[in-house]
């Protein structure tokens, strides 16, 4: 039977945004054109898999820094939670599986509500 902690609330929630922020980057990105600033579009047939992409227009002013704050954020709440007080309770030989505990806790919760 795998360990259970007792995550501080703090700690949740810092892992419940960054869980939040890297899906709200990861979405975003995926609707931006391929290339920051404007580019030619391409066809790459001698590789062994075809490459294409289309032309790009780049990502505006605003797409830029939507991005760049979301990554600032993302930083900023991985530093916390790995850097959280809570790890020096837990003994070196648990610390990966509490830390890979608390990634999938918020899969817990939803099946508790």
């Amino acid at each position: 039977m795998a360990a259970t902690y007792d995550f501080p609330s703090d700690l949740l929630a810092g892992q419940e945004e960054l869980h939040q922020v890297r899906a709200e980057l990861s979405a975003l990105l995926k609707r931006l054109p391929w290339s920051v600033v404007p580019l030619d579009g391409f066809s790459d047939e001698g590789g062994w898999r075809k490459v294409e992409r289309p032309a790009s227009p780049g990502w505006t002013e605003d797409e830029q820094a939507e991005v760049e704050k979301l990554r600032r954020r993302e930083h900023e709440l991985a530093v916390f939670v790995s850097g959280h007080r809570f790890w020096a309770e837990v003994t070196a030989p648990d610390r990966t599986d509490a830390r890979s505990s608390l990634k999938h806790e918020h899969e817990h919760a939803h099946e508790k509500d």
